[in-house]
């Protein structure tokens, strides 16, 4: 219930083509940067424009003055990058999307209609259709004793080894993370989920499911 397949649409994101090659989307984190390189330079240029090296906005989106964008970034159509917002590099956000207010984004990919939109970090990460983080949520990239992360899946006793120093939440389609969560290293919330408000995520949370703040999981009873 957490492969690529399991968690996305992968008809809403430019990355279909490199997603498609990777059983577990964190198998993909490491190739962020060289994949928008390599989709940029064939974006074309009547819908995209360069405004610096390896950066490419299209001409819809809408980025405020204030916003910083590191190379290499893609941003995509309808997309509204607000004041203060922090691209370091290695983000690929979709269409109609929106990056709020000094909000950070590290080698990532949002799908479309993606909205992180208030004081959000979201690093090492891919965030699903139409997923939203509440103001204030974070995905916490890098574990306090600086192990490898390991995804855990306490409803089935199972736990797998990423061979990753840096992997922050994987949240499928339609994913709703409440205000001022923290999503621990080796997240994975599969698709229609809701996190609580202050909530301290670890681990596997299942499709259709409620993570509440005591970090019990109950089935959504109209899923």
């Amino acid at each position: 219930m957490y492969t690529i397949n399991d968690l996305y649409d992968l008809d809403h994101t430019l990355a279909k083509d490199y997603l498609s090659k990777f059983t577990y989307p964190w198998e993909a984190l490491k190739g962020i940067k060289d994949m928008i390189v390599e989709i940029g330079s064939q974006l074309p240029k009547d819908e995209y424009d360069e405004v610096k090296e390896h950066v490419w906005v299209h001409k819809t989106a809408h980025v405020f003055a204030s916003a910083y964008l590191g190379a290499p970034c893609i941003i995509g159509a309808n997309t509204e990058v607000r004041h203060c917002a922090f691209i370091r590099g290695s983000a690929l956000v979709g269409e109609d999307c929106v990056v709020g207010n000094s909000c950070e984004l590290k080698n990532v990919i949002l799908f479309d209609h993606v909205q992180t939109p208030h004081y959000n970090y979201v690093g090492d990460s891919i965030l699903g259709y139409y997923a939203h983080t509440g103001a204030g949520a974070i995905t916490s990239n890098v574990k306090s004793d600086k192990n490898l992360v390991v995804v855990h899946d306490r409803i089935h006793h199972e736990e797998m080894e990423t061979g990753l120093k840096k992997f922050g939440a994987m949240l499928g389609d339609h994913v709703e993370v409440g205000c001022n969560s923290v999503l621990n290293p080796g997240t994975v919330i599969g698709r229609n989920s809701r996190v609580y408000p202050t909530s301290c995520v670890r681990g596997v949370v299942p499709e259709n499911s409620i993570w509440k703040n005591d970090g019990t999981i109950k089935m959504q009873e109209n899923a």
